[in-house]
């Protein structure tokens, strides 16, 4: 057989394997290029980027889980009546972006179908969000088992988490609202107690982390990390419900009869410093924090978004503790407290002063009057403070002088925060600088005018007088009780200081008292049935708005102390702005105000009752002040 020959020539194959060096050298070039770039990107990803690559590793195939701490839940001082409690509650929440676009109306429709939720709104976040957003809070477990169930029956993505979380509610709706405050939205305080004492009341979220897979469920039998919730503390406090309850009512009443603007009372244990009740009116729900109270409506519709928000901030704050007012004549306590205690006069010493009815300030032409114009003629100290005579007043005030007032005033806690533990109290009260004080500047002081001070500080103050002469400070929470261990811890009486002797203090009392038996302070018992069996001082307080200012309108207030010894509760009585054609005077208004309060309060406190000289009841309704 014939064996075909190869005819290839040595040219041919020459062509076939002959690579031009060139294009070798680039060749050989650019894979060298290509092996540096990806051994240089390895090393980037290994040595840069690494801790974030293994971070991000580690987030994908672990599952953590926030375990939600129970809040605190806040109680009056018996311990037994809860004015806040946590409960647990469902949220529902949606991520669009898991969403597919298809499917979006469909889910919307569904879940307004099953939460009762506007299904158009729903729609049209779903369609303008890529973030996670809340759907529904407090949740009934109806509607959640109707929403898992419909979940089951799918087969795409829903996007949709159903999370458990505790909420708030207050079992006694406005009842010491301004004290309790409210939570927002993520459950922690906003206002009152439930702000200021936000790191006891929320504790510490816990957390567990497992493994995951693929389809982000938890793999059985896998390690898991597990750190406990540490739950909040429960607090008491020192408000007992029935006193802030008999306060409320009384407080409401007088504002909407003399058609004030509003009122305050705070009630004050003096030897110990506790708040037994402290009273805003109006005041508004904690359960439903945006909807404005019943004055606030009035004038809502009128209002601008800003002036909304502006008027619920107001609305909110505890304005016994955040607002200054002028104390008017209840603050002749302190200047009748400030000469006795300086040896500058004696309490029955008779005709110490002769009043015409005005004082004439050296180098001022208008006298300062007083409120009765004819005047009280010759008085002793004790006549004085019972007739709230202002002329008796501003001659005492300039024989003091500015800078011994000064001392007292700030002894007596009128320059600084009284330390209760709820914020928003104002670093001090707003009085003259002492450089700037001149006679008319004593004068008025010496009588409660031309400067302000909180309600808080005002109680406390007079708190001293009925307690020996030393000053607490004044208490709000009793205990606080550890939900994981059982630990109480009770917070124990806190004296500031002695501002003045025991001595002093009683004299104070004793004039008090005769405010109430002989002088302007007669209605805190005149007329009101078993009130003349109790042992009660007061003295009447009527602020005037200065002249830039008259349309704030007159501040009627009262302060009472029962029994005059040993005394069990300081009650200050504020009324705001009463109506036209209503008296504003403070032993008109506020004195009976207090007195309703005390008939019911006293024998709650277990006060006894005794055959007390009422004294001449002689002066006219006319002449109280």
């Amino acid at each position: 057989m014939n064996k075909k020959k190869n005819t290839r020539t040595k040219s041919d194959i020459n062509v076939k394997n002959n690579i031009p060096p060139i294009k070798a050298i680039f060749l050989l070039v650019f894979i060298f290029i290509l092996m540096i770039a990806l051994l240089g990107r390895v090393g980037y990803l290994q040595i840069v980027d690494g801790n974030r690559l293994q971070t991000l590793a580690t987030s994908q195939q672990t599952l953590t889980e926030t375990i939600s701490a129970k809040r605190g839940n806040i109680y009056d001082s018996t311990g037994t009546k809860a004015l806040a409690i946590s409960y647990d509650t469902d949220k529902v929440y949606i991520n669009p972006s898991e969403i597919e676009d298809k499917y979006k109306e469909s889910i919307a429709q569904n879940l307004s179908a099953i939460l009762d939720v506007d299904s158009s709104n729903l729609l049209a976040k779903l369609n303008e969000s890529t973030n996670r957003f809340l759907v529904a809070k407090n949740v009934e477990k109806e509607k959640i088992d109707k929403l898992k169930e419909w979940k089951s029956n799918l087969k795409y993505k829903t996007g949709i988490s159903i999370e458990n979380s505790p909420s708030r509610s207050y079992p006694h709706s406005s009842l010491a609202s301004t004290i309790l405050g409210f939570v927002n939205s993520e459950n922690q305080g906003s206002y009152g107690i439930e702000l200021s004492w936000n790191s006891f009341l929320s504790g510490t979220a816990g957390k567990s982390v497992s493994l995951k897979d693929a389809g982000q469920s938890e793999i059985a039998n896998s390690n898991e990390t597990y750190i406990a919730a540490e739950n909040g503390y429960d607090l008491n406090l020192t408000i007992d419900v029935n006193i802030q309850d008999i306060v409320e009512k009384h407080l409401a009443t007088a504002v909407e009869e003399y058609k004030c603007e509003s009122g305050i009372t705070i009630a004050m244990d003096p030897s110990t410093g506790k708040i037994l009740a402290l009273a805003d009116y109006p005041n508004f729900d904690c359960n439903n924090k945006d909807t404005p109270n019943s004055k606030l409506a009035e004038k809502w519709d009128t209002l601008s978004s800003e002036e909304k928000n502006t008027e619920l901030l107001r609305m909110w704050a505890p304005k016994a503790i955040t607002d200054t007012y002028e104390p008017g004549s209840v603050f002749k306590i302190i200047t009748s407290a400030i000469a006795l205690e300086e040896n500058i006069i004696e309490v029955d010493t008779p005709r110490v002063y002769t009043c015409n009815g005005k004082y004439y300030i050296e180098g001022e032409k208008k006298p300062i009057k007083c409120h009765k114009t004819a005047g009280h003629g010759a008085e002793s100290l004790r006549d004085a403070l019972a007739n709230s005579c202002n002329p008796f007043f501003i001659n005492l005030g300039l024989k003091i002088g500015s800078e011994t007032s000064y001392k007292y005033y700030e002894a007596f806690g009128f320059f600084g925060k009284t330390g209760i533990s709820i914020s928003g109290e104002p670093k001090s009260g707003i009085f003259y600088p002492l450089s700037e004080i001149k006679q008319h500047e004593l004068g008025t002081m010496s009588f409660g005018q031309r400067f302000t001070i909180t309600p808080i500080q005002m109680i406390t103050a007079a708190s001293a007088i009925a307690n020996d002469g030393i000053l607490v400070q004044p208490q709000i929470v009793e205990s606080i009780t550890n939900t994981d261990t059982g630990e109480v811890t009770t917070f124990q009486t806190q004296e500031v200081r002695q501002v003045v002797s025991k001595e002093t203090a009683d004299t104070v009392a004793s004039m008090m008292e005769t405010v109430v038996t002989q002088g302007t302070g007669k209605m805190v018992v005149y007329g009101i049935e078993g009130m003349e069996q109790y042992s009660v001082g007061g003295k009447t307080g009527t602020s005037e708005p200065i002249y830039a200012s008259k349309d704030d309108g007159y501040v009627a207030s009262f302060l009472a102390i029962s029994p005059v010894e040993n005394t069990k509760i300081v009650l200050l009585v504020i009324l705001d702005n009463p109506g036209e054609g209503v008296n504003h005077n403070g032993g008109q208004i506020a004195a009976p105000t207090a007195g309703n309060m005390l008939k019911e309060i006293l024998p709650y406190l277990g006060v006894e009752t005794g055959n007390k000289d009422t004294g001449n009841n002689s002066t006219a309704i006319e002449d109280l002040y």
